[in-house]
């Protein structure tokens, strides 16, 4: 059985979450998407996310959701974390944070599909390891997921690279997240894994990765705290299209896409975005 999986890149503030509710349902019904795995962990005004956001999220049609070193960054998002089965946070963080390490959501054809975030260690904070915590994890996942996709969320690409490589064969699909730059080396690995060094961002590309393009030159060139609006400009949602052969758990075939948004109108600041943000890291 073909499993379509749509991977979407990190989504940042109101104009990713905007292109979304209105591209996200004609996209899953035109290429037969069965499940739709997105990173969220920038959606609440560019960095975190919040209850009503999560919930957003999943009425426009997303069915996992991953996070990344900006989980916590709302902190009334944590008894959702704690409660829901359709978001993860990185597994790799301490034992004992709040949230789930996996997350599974069943296709309207049987198949199971498993999520599981991992966060890497170079220019990162400290974290677990991931190649213990993934192991571990596989371990008990593939008892009960019939497909296994992995968000490598990390700074260095050779750690997602590396990873890769790590899980071919042993997952479904691993793609990259959080430079929030696309990368053009999607591939299946030899042992049939679906690997991207990074998916890109879903928000607003006329930026600095999402963010107010004079803010983020003024702090870099002043090393003053800077708040970084939120980039409204050639909104695009950023993503890759992962068949899976359910049987074999093999990757068949992994594309590249990049969708426009056509109006970039009523993309300001909601209540579920709050003010800019001092500078806190991408």
């Amino acid at each position: 059985m073909k499993i379509n999986i749509l991977c979407i890149g990190d989504i940042v503030g109101r104009p990713g979450r905007h292109i979304l509710s209105q591209m996200l349902a004609d996209l899953v019904k035109e290429r037969n998407i069965d499940c739709v795995i997105a990173n969220a962990e920038n959606a609440a005004g560019g960095s975190g996310i919040t209850p009503q956001i999560h919930d957003k999220l999943l009425k426009y049609g997303v069915n996992l959701i991953t996070l990344g070193d900006h989980s916590y960054r709302k902190k009334d998002i944590i008894p959702t974390l704690e409660t829901a089965d359709n978001i993860v946070r990185p597994a790799n963080f301490s034992p004992h944070a709040a949230g789930k390490t996996f997350a599974m959501y069943q296709t309207s054809k049987g198949a199971v599909v498993a999520v599981v975030a991992l966060i890497g260690r170079i220019f990162m904070k400290p974290a677990e390891c991931p190649y213990a915590t993934i192991d571990s994890i596989l371990t008990r996942l593939k008892q009960q997921a019939d497909i296994i996709v992995i968000d490598m969320h990390a700074e260095a690409t050779s750690e997602k690279v590396a990873m890769g490589h790590y899980l071919d064969g042993k997952v479904s699909c691993l793609f990259g997240t959080h430079t929030h730059i696309t990368t053009a080396d999607e591939k299946i690995l030899p042992k049939g894994t679906a690997y991207i060094t990074d998916v890109g961002m879903t928000g607003g590309h006329e930026s600095v990765l999402g963010r107010g393009i004079g803010s983020v030159i003024k702090s870099f060139r002043t090393q003053m705290p800077c708040p970084f609006e939120i980039a409204t400009g050639d909104v695009r949602m950023s993503a890759v299209i992962v068949t899976v052969d359910s049987n074999t758990k093999s990757a068949e075939s992994i594309e590249r896409i990049q969708i426009k948004e056509q109006a970039e109108d009523n993309l300001g600041y909601d209540s579920d975005d709050g003010r800019p943000e001092f500078y806190h890291g991408f």
